[in-house]
């Protein structure tokens, strides 16, 4: 029943819904749009008609995937006014023109030259086309530069001061964008994008290759996917474990949540609590599965520094341990996985059976959703690990919330479930049956295969 939840949970969760519905849609585009880029510069260079094919194909599913995009997040801003208006004229000095920023060298960037890209190879020609390309692949990049500069500044605030109303003011513009945890943050959330998109259009390709071994569209789309799997997963972790430090540094009650410690390790020696069950009501992590000493040298990279737990904080100053224990463990899980296909296909390239091992093509189709699942589990991990604030240390989230009636959140929430289930539904069934036509759907077979192997360089059929 509505009435035994709080106004202030249902603001909480109707958020949490919008901007997790939102997140997938950007996550997908920064690495489409460069994919795009990619394809068409190869195009150019090799004047295969399969690299022209590819690119029709993934920039129609661009062109749907954006523009879900963009509604997505407008419904979010209005909350702001709604649910947060608190908030919003708490930071709004601050934030305001990050967003201002945001939508004039990033928004106008991609909206601008979109059009471009999608209908005007043959009217701007094909060097000013590759341009517009390349605009809109820097332009998602520009976006998720400020989104992620917003972000990081409410975990990491800096170069602020509070003035007489109690509002934060900027003080000094560079610190405030290039806070503690942006670099980490921005590092992690790009790669995670194109490592998104890379499943995608891995499980894509392998979708097809498993009809058809000899299909030239989908071998370049699996061939391209799994370099990117093998090539960048690695990084994301080091950059993952780079984040971790950070983290700790800057707001070690998120890391002892999402380790389960509860405990203060004064000396070190911590243990890695690999699953558990934490109990916030007793302050214990139970049936906990640990590998002796793996935690301090997981988080400190030594085993002798101080490791805080949650019993160092207030109560009321703790985040949600147990969701963020589990998402946290989802989103490494994945990458684990993520892991493990790359290194497969790189087995599979090695012995020149990358196209004709069923199990790596079926394993690519299941992972294909892989890449939204760990960044939705890393966007819980991050947010909800903020908990209880919304500026770090600073704001909290019940004193951000406007004066709502549970019943009015409520039912809007139930309106947002619907309505975005139906219109993003939609949207997204209808991106799938883009991905499952053929490349060659988008040309023509004949118009392919006469040119399909001409003025290759080797270089350029390593793309496969």
């Amino acid at each position: 029943m509505l009435s035994d939840i709080s106004a202030l949970d249902l603001a909480r969760l109707q958020f949490a819904f919008t901007v997790s519905a939102h997140i997938i849609f950007p996550a997908f585009t920064i690495g489409l749009a460069s994919y795009l880029a990619v394809l068409n510069a190869l195009w150019l260079w090799t004047r295969d008609q399969a690299y022209l094919a590819v690119f029709e194909q993934w920039k129609t599913i661009f062109a749907v995937v954006f523009g879900m995009g963009v509604v997505s997040g407008v419904v979010m801003s209005y909350q702001f006014g709604t649910n947060w208006p608190v908030f919003a004229d708490k930071v709004g000095p601050v934030l305001g023109p990050l967003m201002g920023y945001e939508v004039l060298t990033a928004f106008f960037l991609e909206a601008g030259f979109l059009g471009i890209m999608l209908f005007g190879r043959k009217r701007v020609g094909e060097g000013l086309h590759m341009l517009a390309t390349a605009i809109v692949a820097g332009g998602t990049l520009f976006s998720a530069f400020w989104i992620l500069s917003v972000n990081s500044w409410m975990q990491t605030p800096r170069g602020y001061s509070v003035n007489a109303h109690g509002q934060f003011v900027p003080e000094d513009w560079l610190a405030i964008i290039f806070n503690p945890s942006f670099p980490h943050r921005f590092l992690h959330m790009v790669l995670a994008a194109y490592l998104t998109t890379a499943f995608v259009v891995g499980a894509t390709g392998a979708w097809h290759l498993l009809k058809d071994r000899n299909n030239r569209g989908a071998r370049i789309m699996f061939s391209m996917a799994m370099w990117m799997a093998l090539i960048v997963t690695p990084i994301q972790i080091f950059a993952g474990d780079a984040q971790g430090l950070n983290t700790l540094q800057y707001q070690p009650a998120k890391i002892a949540a999402m380790e389960g410690h509860f405990e203060t390790y004064p000396n070190g020696r911590a243990p890695l609590i690999l699953f558990g069950l934490p109990d916030e009501a007793t302050g214990t992590t139970d049936y906990a599965v640990e590998v002796p000493l793996l935690g301090s040298l997981i988080l400190t990279h030594s085993l002798d520094t101080p490791l805080v737990g949650l019993d160092a904080f207030p109560k009321d100053a703790r985040p949600p341990a147990a969701i963020i224990f589990w998402s946290f463990r989802i989103m490494v899980g994945v990458g684990v996985l993520m892991l493990i296909v790359g290194f497969w296909s790189g087995l599979a390239r090695w012995k020149g059976k990358l196209y004709h091992w069923p199990w790596l093509l079926r394993a690519a189709v299941v992972m294909g959703p892989a890449g939204f699942l760990a960044v939705l589990c890393g966007w819980i991990t991050t947010e909800v690990g903020r908990q209880p604030f919304t500026v770090y240390g600073l704001l909290r989230t019940a004193d951000s919330v406007s004066a709502l009636r549970t019943d009015a959140v409520g039912y809007s929430l139930i309106a947002f479930v619907v309505v975005y289930f139906f219109v993003f539904g939609s949207g997204t069934f209808y991106a799938l049956r883009l991905m499952s036509r053929t490349p060659e759907d988008r040309i023509g077979i004949d118009e392919i295969g006469p040119t399909r192997t001409a003025g290759i360089t080797p270089i350029a059929q390593a793309g496969e």
